[in-house]
């Protein structure tokens, strides 16, 4: 049944609509368990056999979301979830957060966007509103998403409304879960944008209407160009200061004093995640669509995919300083997730610097206290027990993610030679020690 903008506008007031939520992973989960807090029937629709089986459980497989979160709202009978589509008769509100992975070449793969809306359209009711939540390129809610809907002699408007809304979750930030970030729409038409503002407006205070889905869109890969260009430029100062024998995170120390024009970045070993390594390659390929090469996008994906090799390199060069050959080492990976205290081994790199290392033969082993095992893009490895006794097998020790838990200190006390992207040993003199 379709209503009007100020009948959809009561529903939401008097909490009498049903939001769906389709796909339910680190963007999804959050922000339907978030809904059915505020008193809103959510149903998750979720094709990973696997999640609807935890979900079944009352077990939580999501780092921001608790199992006694996720319990709390199923017991409430405000939240439940299946893996079938025909689920959503029952919805005024579809929200979409399926993955956009990339494929080779810098090119976006929305093939599971298009695999959720063409299912969403064959159960949609009459008047439902949808919201594309998956990062992706501009245009795909206009160009891509509307004209799937429009089968059957959909008109929009009439049978639906449609817009877009990025999703700005950021996994393991407790500063900032997803009923704190402020939320971005932009619809179709006016209608789709209000009744969008509306629906975000029962979890979130401050909701920014935009002109359109486009720019809607735009805005996210815009979020995600200024970080990766920012971290692409601070790693490449990160290298240059190793020539100069100068300190780059004494350096950045130094400039992030200055109360205006600077916004302090961090180099690292790479960039992880389902946002900053492929977004702005979104952009980078529409662009190119229009004729336009943007070189500061590619540049910065470029020099952020480099930082395994460049860490690999640098860990060759310490262990050749003492006589040691990197193929006759040692070298223990410390920390394999992305981000740290997060489970999350996206794009992580991590990941690469093991890769790298197994592909020149080098005997690689890792720690990490959250992930006890590694059968993940190619590798098969179990993390090693962190004690002095293990420690002192290792040639080297590569502190790739900075995990809160690790004891740092014993890690310092048995090692023979540490490299520290993550500036563990900020405060520390030791010559076993090098920085990034």
């Amino acid at each position: 049944m379709k209503f009007t903008l100020q009948e959809f506008e009561k529903k939401i007031r008097n909490k009498e609509i049903t939001i769906a939520v389709v796909g339910l992973g680190y963007v999804g989960l959050p922000l339907a368990v978030e809904f059915a807090r505020k008193g809103i029937d959510v149903l998750g629709i979720e094709i990973d056999k696997g999640r609807i089986e935890k979900i079944k459980k009352e077990e939580s497989y999501i780092t921001d979301i608790s199992t006694q979160e996720l319990k709390e709202v199923i017991r409430s009978g405000k939240f439940h979830a299946e893996s079938d589509f025909i689920a959503l008769k029952k919805a005024q509100v579809i929200i979409i957060c399926v993955p956009t992975p990339l494929k080779k070449k810098y090119t976006p793969d929305i093939s599971f966007i298009k695999s959720a809306v063409k299912e969403i359209s064959k159960h949609m009711a009459k008047g439902a509103l949808v919201i594309l939540e998956s990062t992706t390129f501009p245009g795909t809610t206009n160009e891509v998403i509307l004209p799937l809907l429009e089968t059957k002699g959909r008109i929009h408007g009439e049978d639906f409304y449609l817009s877009f809304s990025p999703e700005r979750i950021d996994p393991g930030n407790a500063a900032f879960p997803v009923n704190k970030i402020p939320k971005v729409v932009g619809g179709i038409n006016a209608d789709a944008t209000e009744r969008s503002r509306l629906v975000y407006s029962i979890i979130i205070d401050k909701v920014i209407p935009v002109s359109s889905s486009r720019v809607a869109e735009t805005v996210k890969l815009l979020e995600n160009t200024f970080r990766i260009v920012n971290i692409g430029l601070i790693d490449e100062i990160a290298m240059m200061a190793h020539k100069m024998k100068v300190d780059i995170w004494e350096i950045v120390e130094a400039a992030k004093t200055k109360p205006f024009g600077f916004m302090p970045f961090y180099p690292g070993p790479g960039v992880g995640g389902h946002c900053i390594p492929k977004d702005p390659l979104y952009l980078f390929w529409k662009a190119k669509k229009f004729g336009f090469h943007s070189r500061f996008i590619k540049l910065a994906s470029d020099i952020i995919t480099h930082m395994p090799g460049y860490v690999v390199d640098r860990v060759k060069e310490l262990l050749a300083e003492r006589k040691t050959d990197l193929v006759k080492s040692r070298v223990l990976v410390m920390g394999v997730t992305y981000k740290k205290d997060i489970m999350d081994l996206r794009q992580s790199p991590p990941l690469d610097i093991i890769k790298i290392l197994q592909d020149k033969k080098v005997n690689v082993s890792y720690y990490d206290p959250i992930i006890p095992y590694l059968k993940f893009s190619g590798i098969n490895l179990k993390s090693v027990s962190l004690n002095a006794e293990t420690l002192k097998k290792f040639d080297c020790v590569v502190i790739a993610t900075d995990h809160s838990s690790v004891d740092y200190e014993l890690l310092r006390k048995h090692s023979k030679l540490i490299f520290d992207t993550r500036n563990v040993y900020k405060n520390v003199k030791d010559s076993k020690v090098t920085k990034l």
